[in-house]
């Protein structure tokens, strides 16, 4: 083991942590920034170090940028025109009386696919309010269950930015991501539900009275431990000032996608009606099913050559097609335009749609250059001889190869807070790795996401948007939020040992 190359790898993260803590720079320029130190620290040749982090950045962005792009737009279209909204309710219609939480988690899941953390939560906290209001309690369940069912789908299912990104920078199929990533989602949500009932009744009584008055007014609310707490009166009111974002809370007319009533107006779109379910959910799940359908196909297609030549795989004639429309970057393109085309009214003003879709990339803007920037790394890492010191390393001690990147993973989201950070780093690290440990790209990936859930805290900006939403402050939001979070990372941990063994 190579001394040296593992200080220039502790030296490249340790930059990355106090940049992002310490200073006022950015993720992405801490990125670039330990890619030089690593790279000096590991006696790389200048001019090749520049070479590694331009190839680097531009063999990344080109493989997953575009999906990025497209991803967000149609997650600002399900937005702005209420779809999103008409999704939580029938979703919430599907599951029955009693079993809200896990309408709740199911609906934070779903809509985190396309749509940011929180925005997404932002959009669906109202919807936990009005059933937390008629139920007369309950709101703390409710609000946990949504918030971390967006943090599964938001960790573990591209096309959401961070493991497309972790997808990208570690070579595996997309389609097998977002496939194990689902069965994830559905294994780890049962663990969302279990917390968020057993935490609820016991913070729901330390509810900040502004959270209270605006959830329940005048009315007395009961715990599911039985215990009567009383609401102030009034009730309706907004949000603004709660982590920093405005929206209506009550059942306003003019919220957009927010309301109960079906004749009120979307204040974005001008329509009376929000689109229903069924077109809500085309842009996500055709999309979705086309590249399942290309890893399925392609899969099967290969099975069925054995493979036995040594010639590179061509596809079959029945297989190219599928190929074709289940490339993302085709997927999502039909997606976008499912999404402008059923989803907003005939009369919206194209440059309404142009600005929105704007809003979209912008939003992602900095994500693609934090994205870009970990190819980089990862690119330096490999250049320099860091990532084989480091295999050697793991291989010395008998240490599972994907416990890696989790912990990895772990480490920088809790230093830094951000999990797209965590989970880019962690995929950084691990490229190297993955010939020499003969690691599954799949697992590594999955391993990047699981780990960078753990314990979201104060310098988590979504960690604020939950708790001030919920009404949670001190320790009660820790316990609460803090807790529910680490609760799915610790259950990731058997789902990784599992999937290691069968891939």
């Amino acid at each position: 083991m190579d001394l040296q190359l593992i200080l220039a790898l502790i030296a490249g993260i340790a930059t990355i942590v106090v940049i992002v803590l310490a200073t006022r720079l950015d993720a992405f320029i801490a990125l670039l920034t330990a890619s030089v130190v690593t790279g000096i620290v590991a006696g790389q040749d200048l001019l090749s170090l520049v070479d590694a982090i331009t190839t680097g950045f531009g063999n990344t962005l080109a493989s997953i940028g575009i999906v990025i792009g497209l991803g967000v737009g149609i997650g600002k279209i399900l937005e702005v025109s209420g779809a999103a909204d008409s999704l939580a309710r029938a979703f919430l219609s599907a599951f029955g009386k009693g079993r809200e939480p896990w309408a709740m988690g199911t609906v934070g899941s779903l809509v985190s696919i396309p749509v940011f953390c929180d925005s997404g939560y932002v959009i669906m906290n109202p919807l936990a309010r009005s059933i937390a209001r008629v139920k007369r309690g309950g709101y703390v369940t409710l609000a946990l269950a949504l918030g971390c069912g967006m943090t599964l789908t938001h960790h573990m299912v591209p096309p959401t930015p961070g493991p497309l990104a972790a997808t990208g920078i570690l070579g595996a199929d997309i389609g097998a991501v977002i496939l194990t990533g689902v069965i994830f989602t559905v294994i780890l949500l049962p663990v969302v539900v279990i917390y968020a009932r057993w935490i609820g009744p016991k913070l729901e009584p330390v509810l900040n009275a502004t959270v209270k008055h605006e959830v329940y007014g005048s009315v007395t609310t009961t715990s599911t431990e039985g215990h009567a707490t009383g609401g102030a009166s009034g009730g309706g009111s907004t949000d603004a000032g709660h982590g920093g974002v405005a929206t209506a809370t009550g059942d306003n007319a003019d919220t957009a996608g927010s309301g109960d009533n079906a004749d009120t107006v979307n204040s974005e779109t001008g329509a009376t009606k929000n689109p229903g379910a069924f077109l809500g959910f085309l842009p996500l799940i055709v999309p979705l099913l086309l590249i399942v359908a290309n890893t399925v196909s392609t899969a099967i297609d290969k099975s069925n050559q054995g493979e036995l030549s040594g010639d590179a795989y061509e596809p079959s004639s029945w297989v190219a097609p599928l190929a074709f429309l289940g490339n993302p970057v085709i997927a999502l393109m039909i997606g976008l335009i499912l999404a402008v085309y059923t989803l907003l009214p005939r009369v919206t003003p194209r440059n309404k749609v142009q600005n929105w879709l704007a809003d979209g990339a912008a939003s992602a803007g900095l994500i693609l250059l934090i994205t870009g920037a970990g190819g980089a790394f990862g690119k330096v890492l490999t250049e320099s001889g860091v990532g084989d010191a480091l295999a050697e390393a793991i291989a010395s001690i008998s240490l599972p190869a994907f416990l890696v990147p989790f912990l990895i993973a772990t480490l920088v989201r809790i230093a830094q807070g951000s999990g797209t950070v965590a989970m880019i780093t962690a995929a950084s690290v691990t490229a190297p790795l993955i010939a020499p440990l003969g690691l599954s790209p799949l697992v590594a990936v999955m391993a990047c996401t699981a780990g960078s859930m753990v314990f979201s805290y104060f310098n988590d900006s979504y960690f604020w948007v939950v708790t001030r939403f919920t009404g949670l402050d001190g320790i009660n939001a820790i316990k609460g939020w803090s807790g529910i979070t680490t609760a799915v990372w610790a259950g990731s941990i058997p789902l990784l040992f599992v999937l290691d063994l069968i891939v």
